[in-house]
């Protein structure tokens, strides 16, 4: 059975939807518009969108800096306008956490709307979580959804199942391949080069033996700790039975860094009443750094008295490619001892 908070879920996107392209964060975009229409023409031939920027998302990168309540005007077009189905950002960034006081949670309620993001796109992400809305933790225009050479299937399938396909239950998969190999986005030539990927390695399970199942709620975990303490932090009561995703981004957390957050966590009584977390796969660790990493983890554990919680590491999702598209306030269920995150969306 189901249980938990119940969260309205936006509309599906389908062949000819109108998707807006949010820069919610940087105004990066600018500066690399070669890589902008690979992402729009890749989503419509694999996805059949019809991509189209925002108001103010072109507007450039010290635009954009100095008017955070813009790139909030951007979001609350796209909210309300009728011929707007859905949203992707663009590219994250360090700063929407200063949209905050420009948000309006009643318009994200009033129209909910599919946004597609991850890495910094965590504040608006949560925003929609916090209004009752489910959003998605997925690929970025400028991201994945313009990998070089297209689309990965793996990330095309995550995308799929989370925003267009009819909703049932699925099963997240780890990734039969990963990347995380920086190709210049101003080598207009390198666009159309695959880059390097080496062979998936699978998931990791820490701890945990029962199953579990709650709402899903996180993202990047620097991110969510700039965001903690804020109005757009979410209510204790929402945390209750969550299932946490978490992870980490190109500035390298150390672990013993990952470890301390996750101590405020148990700090404020979040990992005590945890159903699950889920850990991506780090980017920029080394073996060694990874085993640290998961160390840190159960011992912080262990001292919030949560041995039992179960903990599935090594996911792909996040700043790692291909990734995988996680339906934040939707229901997940894991199951340690078959191996398998099971998603009810």
């Amino acid at each position: 059975m189901l249980s938990g908070p119940v969260f309205l879920r936006p509309p599906r996107l389908v062949p000819g939807s109108r998707v807006a392209a949010l820069s919610l964060s940087s105004g990066l975009v600018t500066d690399v518009m070669n890589r902008y229409p690979a992402g729009v023409t890749q989503v419509a031939q694999a996805l059949e969108w019809k991509v189209v920027p925002a108001p103010n998302a072109l507007r450039g990168p010290a635009f954009l800096a100095d008017h955070p309540e813009a790139r909030a005007d951007d979001l609350h077009w796209a909210l309300t306008s009728a011929d707007i189905h859905g949203m992707v950002s663009i590219i994250g960034g360090d700063d929407s956490v200063r949209l905050l006081p420009f948000l309006r949670p009643d318009l994200i309620r009033a129209h909910p709307k599919a946004l597609l993001g991850f890495s910094d796109t965590t504040v608006t992400l949560t925003q929609f979580v916090r209004a009752g809305v489910m959003a998605y933790h997925g690929p970025a225009l400028l991201t994945d959804l313009a990998e070089n050479a297209g689309l990965h299937p793996f990330t095309l399938q995550g995308v799929r199942r989370a925003l267009v396909d009819p909703p049932a239950p699925f099963d997240l998969t780890a990734a039969p391949e990963w990347s995380e190999a920086v190709v210049p986005w101003t080598d207009e030539a390198a666009q159309m080069v695959r880059r390097p990927f080496q062979p998936g390695d699978g998931w990791v399970w820490l701890q945990g033996d029962a199953p579990a199942q709650g709402h899903l709620l996180g993202g990047c975990a620097e991110v969510l700790a700039m965001l903690c303490g804020t109005p757009g932090w979410p209510d204790r009561t929402l945390w209750r039975g969550a299932v946490l995703a978490l992870e980490t981004s190109e500035d390298v957390p150390p672990p013993r860094q990952v470890g301390y957050w996750l101590r405020n966590y148990a700090a404020q009584g979040i990992l005590g009443e945890l159903a699950g977390l889920l850990l991506a796969r780090p980017r920029g660790y080394t073996p060694g750094m990874v085993q640290d990493l998961y160390g840190w983890v159960r011992q912080v554990l262990l001292e919030a008295a949560r041995p039992d919680l179960p903990v599935v590491a090594n996911m792909d999702f996040g700043h790692t490619s291909p990734q995988l598209t996680l339906l934040l306030g939707g229901q997940v269920r894991l199951d340690p001892r078959a191996g398998r995150v099971t998603v009810f969306p």
